[in-house]
């Protein structure tokens, strides 16, 4: 990426963890705040989601301590009473000896502040537009008001938007006084490096539209307790990376070597997002997925001799300053094979896609001499896939009796469009089909593929493999047997619950 890539010196702090406790009556907030306080430092009771708020009720037999909010709706709470009605209740939670009481800035309830000296008040500002661009303006005016903790919360709509806010919290200097968190699937890493943040504490809980993470995830996959100072920051670059199975895969991988690192979800909106990201938190390596793997491939100083030959790459590491690329989709694609004793010599392919992964798979095919024909959309981008691997530029979708092997390296199919495919079943006439989906783990596509008589290869089975490839690159170590399918499998299962719950 031709960037010095060190990242900037903090003086971190040992961050709490709060879980953010909502309910639609008080039974059922005590009764979620009991479940937190198990395993969280704090408890933030949010009073403005119930129908019946009682802060003496919601204080009553805890065990843990505690930040009462009662957000009002023109600060994206559910709160839709006078200012009054919220002063009451802030008033009985102060009087009733909450640890925390958190007040709006933008509210009329400065002198609560005053009158406490600011005590136990969280003085919060939230912005889910963005990042103002009097940001640090603001927080000085917040400070001045001697609230003991201030919370800046604002969208993520880049990646590089939270490094403004690890800038601006770093000049702040107020490790301890400061939660800062940007909000979205963009600010992860505000949440799970908040000691890098300086923040007092970080959120959890079930907020999804805000980017919170869930307990489970936070202290479990990304094992936030044990994040600090030295811990390497590893990533999945991509966009959409939300359906990933690879950050469980490799944090689990981490976990099992002992080694103090930790893998996230990076969604850039480009690559010099990316770059930006990376520069600023001292990024180690990264996944790199669609639409980066050819974009980033420009970018990076140097590529392994395979990156070279593909044109693309999906692994970056950095040594000494310097971004080095690497591909381990073609030895990821082939292992499957392998292992099914598939015979590729003299067989012919069909590839589906023209993107880096194509690349990847046309490189790996011609190697083991089968007859390559490419099918995508832009024809100009198939003949450029077909040119590098000694082959031809077919029809899309591909006729049948065609192929023996066809190969999807296109995202039809992936969810949440999971209803879709990119041949039609009538066509579906070879011996086995390959698709690089794998969520859901049965796409559309082999389905009827099985039906058609067809042998199939999902997704996961490549993922993994090249997951390891990407792991042993990195670390020098390869990851223990059995866990990366195991964290991919168990993290997919949760995700097509909840989607099946949702629904």
């Amino acid at each position: 990426m031709r960037v010095p890539g060190a990242s900037r010196t903090r003086r971190t702090v040992n961050p709490l963890v709060c879980v953010t406790v909502t309910a639609p009556t008080m039974a059922e907030l005590r009764v979620r705040r009991d479940e937190a306080a198990a395993t969280a430092d704090l408890v933030e009771l949010r009073l403005d989601s119930v129908s019946d708020p009682d802060p003496a009720g919601a204080l009553a037999g805890r065990h843990t301590p505690v930040i009462v909010t009662c957000r009002p709706d023109w600060e994206g709470g559910e709160f839709h009473g006078s200012e009054e009605e919220r002063r009451r209740i802030l008033v009985e939670a102060i009087e009733g000896g909450a640890e925390y009481v958190d007040i709006e800035w933008r509210s009329q309830l400065g002198d609560l502040v005053s009158q406490r000296k600011g005590k136990g008040v969280v003085l919060s500002m939230h912005d889910f537009a963005g990042v103002p661009d009097d940001l640090a303006d603001r927080a000085r005016a917040m400070r001045a008001t001697g609230a003991e903790v201030i919370k800046l919360a604002v969208r993520a709509c880049r990646l590089s938007d939270c490094v403004s806010l690890l800038d601006l919290s770093a000049r702040l200097r107020l490790d301890g006084r400061l939660v800062a968190l940007a909000m979205g699937e963009r600010g992860l890493a505000s949440r799970v490096l908040a000691g890098r943040f300086g923040s007092a504490w970080t959120y959890a809980g079930g907020l999804r539209d805000i980017g919170q993470a869930t307990l489970a995830a936070l202290v479990g996959e990304y094992r936030f307790r044990a994040v600090g100072d030295a811990t390497e920051v590893y990533g999945l670059v991509g966009s959409p990376v939300g359906h990933s199975v690879s950050p469980a895969m490799h944090n689990a991988a981490f976990q099992a070597a002992e080694l103090d690192a930790v893998y996230l979800p990076l969604d850039a909106a480009d690559a010099d997002d990316f770059i930006a990201f990376a520069r600023a938190f001292g990024l180690k390596g990264a996944s790199v997925t669609i639409p980066f793997k050819v974009p980033l491939y420009q970018r990076v100083d140097e590529v392994t001799a395979v990156a070279e030959r593909v044109g693309a790459i999906n692994t970056v590491r950095r040594v000494d300053g310097r971004w080095l690329g690497a591909n381990t989709d073609v030895t990821g694609f082939l292992l499957p094979l392998k292992e099914r004793h598939v015979p590729l010599d003299g067989s012919r392919v069909a590839i589906l896609g023209a993107g880096g992964s194509a690349r990847a798979v046309a490189i790996a095919l011609a190697h083991s001499g089968a007859s390559v024909s490419v099918h995508a959309r832009n024809e100009a981008q198939a003949a450029e896939v077909a040119a590098i691997a000694g082959g031809r530029v077919g029809a899309w979708p591909p006729d049948a009796d065609t192929w023996d092997l066809l190969v999807n390296c296109t995202p039809i199919g992936m969810h949440p469009a999971i209803d879709r495919t990119p041949v039609p079943r009538e066509r579906l006439t070879g011996q086995l089909v390959y698709d690089l989906v794998y969520n859901p783990p049965a796409t559309r596509l082999l389905r009827e593929a099985t039906d058609a008589g067809c042998h199939t290869i999902g997704g996961l089975d490549m993922l993994v493999a090249q997951a390891h490839e990407q792991f042993q690159w990195w670390t020098g170590m390869r990851p223990r047997a059995g866990v990366m399918r195991a964290a991919a499998e168990k993290r997919l299962s949760e995700f097509l619950r909840h989607e099946t719950n949702v629904v």
